[in-house]
């Protein structure tokens, strides 16, 4: 009964996380004057450190000392009310603010988020009632397992049966809760940098200094130190942009990289050989996309940075040609 618990306790947890659709945005969509950015500024900050209700009670002295900031206001305190760190959070009150702010500002830009955010609130906290009617039903069952010992056979079948629908629905919000991680990005995009690492075996996409998503990759056979040669199975270290994409690529979907770049030209010509070329981001061969993230248990590529088939249609969505790509040792 205690795994069963806890699956429960875990899918409650994620659909918790569906309120985060948005981050508390910064100052880019406001017009208001200094003081009004100032006290936003500051309002953000105590929720990046956790003070939850000290940051609420600055929004509301926000919203009536500036009462044109009301739209975003409104928009970031349903945020912080439904937040999954904050131990005093109100799915109600968070619903509120965005229902208040989708009929008091009609012509706003927060509109359309905050209308997602009631849709993705709703949808997860119906699954959420949904498993924990059938974890109900779960823990029943266990008692009548106990007390009706010529009945456990047929009994144990049911509990089975209910319990992959609650997997099933877990599963259901485990995708809801990537697809709004991806709309996530996407708000916040494109990215304008791209930093590898290799030991770290990640990939991570920044947009103006923030981090929009990482990644976990695998990298060329030969993975220590930087690429020198043609065939040496080595992914390049160094500062490279995205200069093309190959939307028909035997890899499903690619991303070229510059190299060889200067230095690399210098270094190969010293040696008397090839640089070598082609080197991409790139997803799962065609036909292996089953693999999904297990892929990234062994470095297969010949100096290729690969990443799942799904993920590489978002690095392509959110990295345009002349992204910036940092590969680190």
């Amino acid at each position: 009964m205690r795994r069963v618990n806890g699956m429960a306790k875990h899918l409650c947890f994620l659909s918790i996380l569906m309120t985060m659709l948005l981050p508390i945005c910064g100052c880019s969509h406001l017009g208001t004057g200094s003081g009004a950015k100032s006290a936003l500024e500051e309002a953000n900050s105590d929720f990046n450190r956790g003070s939850y209700q000290t940051s609420l009670t600055k929004y509301e002295a926000i919203l009536e000392k500036y009462p044109n900031t009301g739209d975003r206001v409104l928009f970031e305190m349903g945020i912080i009310y439904g937040h999954p760190d904050n131990e005093q959070k109100d799915y109600l009150k968070s619903l509120e603010c965005f229902q208040k702010l989708i009929k008091d500002y009609p012509g706003s830009s927060y509109r359309h988020d905050s209308q997602m955010m009631i849709f993705y609130n709703s949808s997860v906290n119906l699954k959420d009632q949904l498993i924990g009617s059938k974890q109900k039903v779960i823990d029943t069952l266990q008692q009548e397992v106990k007390s009706r010992g010529s009945e456990i056979s047929s009994l144990e079948s049911e509990i089975s049966s209910l319990q992959q629908e609650v997997e099933s629905n877990r599963k259901k919000v485990a995708e809801l809760q990537q697809e709004i991680a991806a709309l996530q990005a996407v708000q916040k995009g494109p990215a304008d940098r791209i930093v590898i690492e290799k030991k770290a075996r990640q990939l991570t996409l920044i947009a103006k200094g923030e981090v929009l998503k990482t990644y976990k990759i695998a990298l060329g056979g030969n993975p220590d130190g930087p690429k020198e040669r043609q065939g040496d199975n080595k992914t390049p270290e160094g500062s490279y942009i995205i200069d093309s994409r190959n939307r028909n690529s035997q890899y499903h979907l690619s991303l070229h990289i510059s190299y060889p770049n200067e230095k690399d030209k210098k270094r190969a010509k010293q040696l008397g050989v090839s640089p070598g070329g082609d080197i991409m981001i790139h997803g799962m061969k065609n036909g292996t996309s089953w693999f999904g993230e297990f892929h990234t248990g062994v470095d297969w590529t010949k100096g290729c940075i690969a990443v799942t088939d799904e993920e590489i249609k978002e690095i392509a969505g959110l990295a345009p040609n002349g992204t910036i790509v940092e590969i680190r040792p």
